[in-house]
Formats: structure tokens, sequence, C-alpha cells
């Protein structure tokens, strides 16, 4: 399976309202292996970030004045997505945009999904994780993921970071070294596509749990079913 882990950032919340997608970052699984390809573009919203954003990402209307307009990167960008499952946290904000993109473009696009399929990965940590807080820094933090270079919001860091916490929470366990090389401000074409085979990759080192671990574990399940809850574990 090949699958394509993603982030954006926007001018704002609401793709309605005329809100924009402003950086584009991606990194390439494939069978559960980072391949350390990745793909990584800034553009040029054509219109003003809103404060509050700029406060998130750090992305200034300065720095994107001489970027590429989404016209001039798209064709790049589907590229290197399409066939791959797109795994996201909270799809549904990355996903309304890119599909606002495209219609922008009036160009016979179409939408993200006729492209990927898409998982939600904050969806799926709900499902894991039910009642228990799974924003980003809250997954990292609850699966050991490294996160210390996140000081802003910034979408080819956040894939990678993503991507750990992806790959640990369904069962595997990676190393992933966070790059450094793309500094804000760095120029750019009009999207960067890296291939960087991975070599010598240490073995995995699976970790058991331990009986006080599995006896935890038992009694968390046991109290998801006293409060109501549906679980699986239980019923098998």
């Amino acid at each position: 399976m090949r699958q394509v882990v993603l982030d954006t950032e926007t001018t704002g919340i609401n793709p309605a309202e005329g809100h924009r997608i402003i950086e584009i970052g991606c990194v390439e699984v494939i069978d559960r292996k980072l391949t350390g390809n990745h793909y990584h573009v800034y553009i040029n919203p054509e219109r003003v970030v809103e404060q509050e954003a700029i406060e998130v990402h750090g992305i200034t209307n300065d720095f994107l004045a001489d970027k590429p307009v989404f016209a001039q990167i798209v064709d790049d960008f589907l590229a290197f997505i399409k066939g791959a499952q797109l795994v996201i946290h909270n799809a549904p904000f990355d996903v309304g945009h890119m599909d606002a993109e495209f219609t922008r473009l009036q160009a016979g696009y179409g939408k993200t999904t006729d492209y990927c399929t898409v998982l939600d990965s904050l969806q799926l940590a709900r499902e894991m994780r039910p009642g228990q807080r799974n924003s980003l820094d809250a997954l990292c933090k609850a699966y050991e993921v490294d996160n210390s270079a996140r000081e802003l919001h910034g979408a080819l860091l956040d894939a990678e970071i993503l991507a750990d916490v992806y790959l640990t929470m369904t069962g595997g366990q990676t190393d992933l070294n966070l790059h450094n090389s793309q500094q804000r401000g760095a120029a750019h074409g009009p999207g960067e596509v890296q291939h960087q085979p991975v070599k010598n990759r240490p073995a995995l080192k699976v970790l058991a749990a331990t009986a006080d671990e599995l006896e935890q574990h038992q009694q968390r399940l046991a109290r998801v079913k006293d409060e109501g809850g549906k679980c699986l574990w239980l019923e098998s």
C-alpha cells in the first residue's frame, strides 16, 4: 500500500469564506515504511492571511508574495498524491480546502476523492482512545513521539510527525529523523519533490507489555464497558 501523510496550512478556517491553502507538506509511506520521499510547497493565496492564522503557523503575507499560485503547482501535487491513501489529521478541514482549490480552477479537476482515498487519523484516534484528547500534540505525548521541533505549525513538519504517530498508533514503530533543512524564508521552486531512499534502517524494536500494563489495560476495558461504551476487545 502506498500512503501519503498530508498536512496543509491556510489563510483561515473556512474555505466557503474564501480562505486558501498557503502550504502543503506530504511524506510517503509504502507498506508501512517511510521512503524518505516528500512533497513540499508554499503557495501565494492571492488574498490576505488572517492574523490569527499567522499566529498559528508563522507564515506571513510578505513571505508568500513571490510564491507560485495554486494553479501553477496543482499538476505536480496531484502527480504525487494520485492513487495513494491520504492520511490526514482532521481530514475534513484539509480535504475541504483542497476541494475548494480544485473547484476554483474551473478546469474539471474534480475532488480529492477522485484521485485518492482518505483516512482521517483524528477519527481513528477517537475510536482507539475514546474520551481522551487526540490532538496531534496529545498523541505525540501518548505515543512518546518527539515533537520538540514543533514551535509553530508547519505542513511538512506536521506531516512528518503525524506519519510517526500514525505508524506507532496502528502497531508499527518507526524511527523518523525530522528534517531541519528547510527553514521558513528559504527559496522554493513551484513544488519540491525529494527522493531520498532510506538505507540501513535498523530493525524495528518490539516492546512487549508488562504484566502490570496488561492488567491496567483490562481494567481500562472494563471501565469503558461499565460506562456504557462499546468495547470490541471484550466481545471477542
